[in-house]
């Protein structure tokens, strides 16, 4: 919690802003006077890439949306027209989708830090739902987008997409229709998608701003999972994280660099580059990477309603992770047992993103069906969906709230600035030496 300002207007136009709009004041408070955690590590630093990267695409998809033409007979050829006659409308482009691919793997990343050291628990509740709403929206932003170069993975992953929610009970077959503005996937589609995707990342900027906001209330957590108790526990965010969070947003920089021109389009699919074709359907429909293991999900389960619901519901179960896991120790760092099932929990997440990517047909692992006693002709990639989906959930909804319950976790500090390396051997950390004897 930030407490008193400690702003000191030091002009007279300053003077005479701050009792009017004190704009100036809260940037203070909330970037340079801010009292942060000294002990934040790197993983840390991807709340302010992730600011990065939504400026980026805000940025090019303002530009890309004044030379793009959302009609299904002009879409593909404006997108081509981009590359080629715009002044560096190739490099807009790219950026622009690389950045998507970018955005997801810092907030795949930053999602992952919060589960490790229990950022989604009390007094983080709000903070951590406001983040899911704001994965949520990434998703729908990004799925869009992907429609909008109307080439063949774009056409034919908004026919699979949109035909899914017509499996929902009673309201899917008017929530489809109003998606696709007509009886099929066509230019009311497009128009929709286009309209929605220009909106979306304003909404997440303004979602952002409020779950900076509800960070602010708390403060961070930090690697320790320890509550901030006194003001030598904290450093200002200007200069030190500043510093930390610039550093990692040039190195994060390069790596985009290193796909936006060496390699473009390694995130993307080749069939995309083909004019969109209803009467052609390509051999495998995939979507982008970071919805492959949602992919996975959906296809693990043989019916069509239940893949809906267990796909839509592993989003919706980390809407209510604060309340699942059970534990009064927030940091894994403390949980031996915790840290080590959820390690199983990232390769799980791995293995459908893995699976969600291969041919659905006619793929045997090796030894896999042994391993799971099945008949070796069945498709080995579905059960390994099905192991690593049923993980997926068996970790939100029955370890995390037995583990709570059962684990016993090791000694934590007292505070952030108990010394970790200064006390006698075998002594846990914040424990009291007992003084020497005299005489």
């Amino acid at each position: 919690m930030s407490g008193h300002s400690t702003y000191e207007p030091k002009t007279g136009i300053e003077r005479w802003l701050d009792t009017r709009l004190p704009i100036v004041r809260l940037g203070w408070d909330s970037i340079v006077d801010y009292p942060t955690p000294k002990n934040l590590n790197y993983w840390w630093t991807f709340g302010g890439i992730l600011a990065v990267c939504l400026g980026i695409q805000i940025v090019t998809g303002v530009v890309l949306a004044m030379h793009y033409v959302p009609h299904v007979d002009h879409a593909f050829a404006s997108v081509e027209r981009i590359m080629r006659d715009v002044n560096y409308g190739w490099l807009v482009r790219y950026m622009h989708a690389n950045g998507a691919s970018m955005f997801f793997i810092a907030v795949y990343i930053h999602m992952f830090r919060g589960l490790y050291y229990g950022s989604y628990k009390a007094p983080r509740e709000v903070l951590w739902i406001l983040g899911c709403i704001i994965y949520l929206l990434m998703m729908a932003t990004a799925f869009m987008g992907y429609v909008l170069p109307w080439g063949q993975m774009s056409f034919h992953g908004a026919v699979v997409i949109t035909n899914l929610f017509g499996a929902l009970p009673i309201v899917g077959e008017a929530i489809t229709t109003w998606l696709w503005g007509g009886f099929a996937v066509d230019n009311a589609t497009l128009n929709r998608f286009f309209s929605l995707h220009f909106l979306l990342p304003f909404m997440i900027a303004g979602v952002v701003g409020l779950h900076i906001w509800a960070l602010h209330v708390p403060g961070n957590n930090n690697p320790t999972g320890v509550n901030v108790k006194s003001k030598a526990d904290t450093v200002p965010f200007h200069p030190y994280y500043t510093v930390k969070d610039g550093f990692a947003i040039v190195l994060f920089l390069i790596l985009f660099a290193t796909f936006l021109f060496f390699n473009p389009n390694a995130l993307g699919h080749a069939d995309n580059y083909i004019p969109a074709n209803p009467l052609v359907t390509p051999a495998h429909i995939v979507p982008e990477w970071y919805f492959l293991p949602f992919y996975a999900i959906l296809r693990a389960v043989p019916d069509k309603l239940g893949g809906v619901i267990l796909m839509f519901g592993a989003i919706a179960v980390l809407f209510v992770l604060p309340w699942l896991d059970t534990s009064k120790v927030r940091s894994m760092r403390y949980r031996p047992t915790g840290k080590l099932y959820f390690m199983i929990f990232v390769v799980a997440c791995l293995v459908l993103g893995y699976c969600g990517g291969q041919l659905p047909d006619n793929h045997v692992i090796p030894g896999l069906s042994t391993f799971i006693l099945i008949d070796a002709d069945l498709n080995s990639m579905v059960w390994l969906s099905r192991l690593a989906t049923l993980y997926y959930f068996g970790y939100f909804l029955v370890i995390l709230p037995l583990l709570g319950l059962t684990e016993t976790p090791t000694a934590q500090p007292e505070s952030i600035s108990t010394p970790v390396l200064s006390h006698p051997a075998g002594m846990p950390a914040g424990a009291v030496a007992a003084p020497e004897k005299k005489g």
